[in-house]
């Protein structure tokens, strides 16, 4: 694979089952396009999306066969520096790695949090990342909270974002949690499905809100406890917070969650008991279906132990 550093420049024709789409909508569903909504939106405002050859707003409503140009510009030169910052490395190649994320390790640079980030320990490591998804955060496509840990894959050039990015989209890249939550699940297995979007009056949480973006969760009960429950979790799509929004709503918050979680400490561990247990997906270069896990971290199976031994 090539590293794509310039401008780039797609251009798409509206099937049938998309028209009626906002140009936003359309955009961020097509893997050519390597967009998401609010990158798409970003894009059209700037008058970098066409038409019918002619610059449109975010509102217009594509129709079938009308043409689409889309022209992305090359990423901004990256001012950040790497840092010396051991990583777990599970898997790495020409066009991606696979990190075991550690508790308590931002993802990716914010206000509060300009160093000491993944994305740092991966500049070191790598020096050359990919630029698809803007300054702040090459190679990064999807996250994990601070304080969850687990397993994340990161883009090394601009292809395999691309492909991993619509993977992702399409639900072909797999991510599956575990979660010690609050007290025993009524069933065995389950879909929650209710939308989420900022909380209404505290902007810093997420909720279920009527109207907020699609959201679902299915979940899988492993093992249950006196007064708790392990839980496999796996994500229909990405929301933020998503996993403990959701097992909050139905009254089984994930122990240690500080935002959504009982207020009482979790013993063992410093945050959420929420780890990215195992990951698939489709290697953008060759095809082959991979899989990958990891073991959670010392305090989430200290706690494990302690719940397995309480009266």
């Amino acid at each position: 694979m090539t590293k794509m550093t310039g401008p780039r420049t797609v251009e798409m024709t509206v099937s049938p089952d998309d028209k009626g789409l906002r140009i936003d909508q359309f955009l961020a569903a097509r893997p050519e396009a390597g967009l998401t909504r609010s990158r798409a939106r970003r894009l059209i405002d700037e008058g970098r999306v066409t038409a019918g050859g002619r610059a449109v707003k975010a509102s217009h409503k594509v129709a079938a066969g009308e043409a689409v140009r889309l022209t992305v510009p090359a990423p901004e030169p990256l001012r950040l520096t790497g840092e010396d910052i051991p990583l777990d490395v599970v898997h790495e190649d020409a066009d991606l790695l696979v990190i075991n994320k550690p508790r308590g390790m931002v993802v990716h640079p914010a206000a509060g949090h300009d160093h000491g980030t993944l994305v740092n320990a991966l500049l070191e490591h790598c020096r050359d990342l990919s630029g698809i998804n803007d300054v702040l955060r090459p190679g990064i496509v999807h996250r994990l909270d601070r304080d969850t840990t687990g397993l994340l894959v990161v883009a090394k050039n601009d292809e395999a974002h691309l492909s991993l990015a619509a993977q992702l989209r399409d639900r072909r890249l797999k991510r599956r949690y575990l979660a010690i939550v609050s007290g025993g699940l009524k069933d065995e297995r389950g879909v929650i499905e209710a939308p989420i979007a900022r909380h209404p009056i505290d902007r810093k949480r997420m909720a279920v809100v009527e109207g907020g973006r699609p959201a679902r969760t299915r979940f899988t009960v492993r093992e249950r406890f006196t007064r708790a429950t392990l839980v496999e979790a796996e994500l229909d799509t990405g929301r933020t917070h998503q996993i403990r929004v959701h097992l909050s709503f139905i009254g089984h918050p994930v122990l240690g969650d500080p935002v959504y979680g009982p207020k009482k400490k979790a013993p063992f561990v410093e945050g959420q008991a929420l780890h990215a247990w195992s990951i698939a997906f489709t290697h953008p270069r060759t095809g082959e279906e991979l899989t990958f896990t990891a073991e959670p971290p010392p305090d989430f199976l200290a706690l494990l132990e302690w719940l397995r031994t309480a009266k």
